[in-house]
């Protein structure tokens, strides 16, 4: 894969909105102020990008504009990384836009930038699979980086750090939180509903030790992708650019997956471990990492159906990793190679 360079002190970063228009609509105003200084607390320069702050309905309605900026993004020579504003639902709607664009995709590949995101944004690190580049996923502008505490969450900013530091390895957090309720400037300085981890990382089946390269994403974007679950043309969009990794592009991955903050409820969770089931990747993987579910929400029903689905498969399963819509987030680099490590508690970089 083509790696692109760590950020460093000085960089510009741009922020765009590939998905979801909300980071424009002035109920953000206030993430973009605490994002923007945080950014600079890092040393860096963000920019955003032309059309990132155009709201909602514009964004909805062109996702040519999305695309543009996207495509500016890798086209402009001071800018060194991306962060997406947040996810959303509809961000297969840039693929056409994107991949037919021989501009864009000579830029990624002549000029390699790192790019972070997760969600909605899995379908955006596919597509940068797809084209050979090394993405980053776990993490987003207004979700994290514009926490609204007094600081972001600290096991949160060890993870953005390793965008400038270089990743070493993946540990459980001590601590986890609830999602708020309240996002509005009256929030700001407030702390998250706080919680002790008492789980650590969880071997549900398989070897307690596991290798392989990274590769996977949201869920439920990959079920969209593979079912169309939720736009009629998502999936044909898809296949036409070989979105989903083949089959023997999984041959000795280690599978991350995680779900969504809509909760699934466990029959449909099982409905989307089948619709990958079908494509035959379980069948040639290494072994298999799950994000810890967003509150804890059906913490043990997703156990039970992760332990029915790959106990027979004979499957190393590691679950409850702090990446995902579950806070706090590490990040996860597409294409490196790990070492799972169940007894040690902590995902090594290779």
């Amino acid at each position: 894969m083509i790696t692109p360079e760590l950020l460093k002190p000085g960089d510009s970063v741009a922020i765009v909105s590939l998905s979801s228009g909300m980071l424009g609509e002035e109920f953000c105003s206030h993430s973009i102020e605490i994002g923007t200084e945080r950014l600079k607390k890092f040393g860096l320069r963000p920019v955003f990008m032309p059309n990132s702050l155009k709201g909602i309905e514009a964004l909805k309605e062109n996702p040519k504009l999305r695309a543009e900026d996207l495509k500016l993004a890798f086209l402009d020579d001071s800018i060194q990384g991306i962060i997406t504003a947040i996810g959303g639902d509809d961000t297969y709607r840039l693929l056409p836009y994107l991949m037919e664009d021989k501009a864009f995709v000579r830029a990624v590949k002549e000029t390699p930038k790192l790019f972070l995101g997760f969600s909605d944004t899995t379908v955006n690190h596919l597509m940068f699979h797809r084209l050979g580049l090394q993405t980053f996923y776990g993490q987003s502008f207004i979700c994290d980086i514009a926490e609204l505490a007094q600081e972001m969450l600290p096991y949160t900013r060890e993870g953005f750090m390793s965008c400038l530091r270089g990743f070493q390895w993946v540990k459980p957090s001590e601590l986890w939180y609830e999602e708020r309720k309240d996002f509005s400037r009256a929030a700001i300085g407030t702390d998250r509903i706080t919680h002790k981890e008492i789980h650590g990382y969880e071997l549900l089946c398989g070897r307690p030790y596991f290798e392989g390269a990274l590769l996977g994403g949201c869920l439920e974007s990959i079920y969209d992708m593979l079912k169309s679950s939720r736009y009629p043309d998502e999936g044909e969009i898809c296949r036409k650019y070989r979105i989903f990794p083949e089959q023997a592009e999984w041959k000795g991955k280690i599978m991350f997956l995680e779900t969504c903050e809509e909760k699934p409820e466990p029959e449909l969770l099982y409905r989307e471990l089948k619709a990958v089931e079908e494509t035959g990747a379980f069948e040639v993987i290494n072994g298999i990492i799950f994000g810890k579910p967003q509150d804890e929400q059906y913490y043990e029903e997703y156990k039970e159906i992760y332990r029915e689905m790959f106990e027979r498969r004979s499957i190393s399963v590691l679950y409850n990793v702090n990446f995902g819509h579950a806070l706090p987030r590490a990040i996860l680099p597409y294409g490196a190679k790990v070492r799972a490590d169940s007894k040690n508690q902590e995902i090594v970089f290779i």
